[in-house]
């Protein structure tokens, strides 16, 4: 398959970037990795007259260690962001699921940011975006702004960016020391597309759970936190899984489809909560 024609345009910068975008009319398309844009143009899901390169950007490929947070630029690779040693030891829950995401190759090319902006509901980044309170810099040649990540995702592959702005930066707080982490997932072969995931990070105090986080994915029209189920656990020990695992399972509205019923979704997150809740408390000091 072949995609449709286009003007390719390779940013010099990101000012030019924005002014490409602010001209575009909201008729183009950025390329960072390409690993879901290319696809969907080849099955001519997308027909962009612009397609513009930001690869040439200089210092968007950074991930930047700050005392409270890391920053991963719009060309940081999943291939960076899962081996990056400061990533490994401030949010190490992000380094493992990383190695959830496709294949190598793909997470050779393919970019943090351009996953999150895909916002596929059955994509880890979106969910780990939601799981640790990211912030999300939008540019354009109106100005800046920041989201949070509760606020960036509207639906199945939609944002709240408007079509000449582009992310250039994700900010992701660092965990407390002592927090506990889980991450659970399940795919029919490693690298499919998971049918559900969850993360959790919780820290313990005074032997009981503190700053409870929930977050799941593949069950939903978007990636999402659970409130609800972290209420259950908040203050409690691991004598409430059940409980918390009930409560994972009544919060979601997972849809029926070729490779799952909604019903077996269902079950299957409980029991992914179940896994990554009991990791999280028994890493958690």
């Amino acid at each position: 398959m072949k995609p449709p024609p286009f003007q390719y345009v390779a940013a010099r910068d990101q000012e030019h970037a924005l002014q490409v975008l602010g001209q575009a009319g909201g008729d183009a398309k950025i390329l960072a990795g390409g690993q879901s844009l290319m696809p969907m143009l080849n099955f001519r899901l997308l027909n962009p007259a612009i397609l513009l390169d930001i690869n040439r950007i200089a210092g968007l490929d950074q991930i930047t260690v700050l005392p409270d947070r890391l920053t991963l630029g719009a060309l940081v690779r999943h291939r960076m962001t899962a081996t990056d040693p400061a990533v490994a030891a401030r949010l190490p829950i992000l380094a493992h699921a990383m190695t959830h995401v496709a294949h190598h190759t793909v997470r050779n090319r393919g970019t943090f940011v351009g996953s999150l902006c895909h916002a596929d509901p059955a994509a880890e980044v979106p969910m780990l975006a939601l799981l640790l309170n990211a912030e999300i810099a939008i540019a354009s040649v109106r100005g800046t702004r920041r989201l949070p990540a509760g606020e960036f995702f509207a639906g199945p592959l939609t944002t709240a960016l408007e079509p000449d702005e582009m992310v250039t930066t994700v900010d992701l707080p660092t965990l407390p020391d002592g927090t506990g982490w889980g991450f659970a997932e399940f795919a029919r072969r490693h690298g499919d597309y998971a049918l559900a995931a969850v993360a959790v990070t919780m820290g313990r105090l005074a032997g009981r759970a503190h700053g409870v986080r929930i977050a799941v994915m593949g069950v939903g029209d978007t990636a999402a936190r659970l409130p609800a189920a972290e209420a259950v656990l908040e203050g409690n020990n691991l004598g409430q899984l059940a409980a918390a695992v009930a409560a994972v399972r009544a919060a979601v509205d997972p849809n029926t489809d070729l490779h799952a019923s909604s019903d077996y979704r269902r079950h299957l997150v409980g029991v992914l909560a179940g896994r990554a809740l009991t990791a999280a408390w028994e890493r958690a000091r």
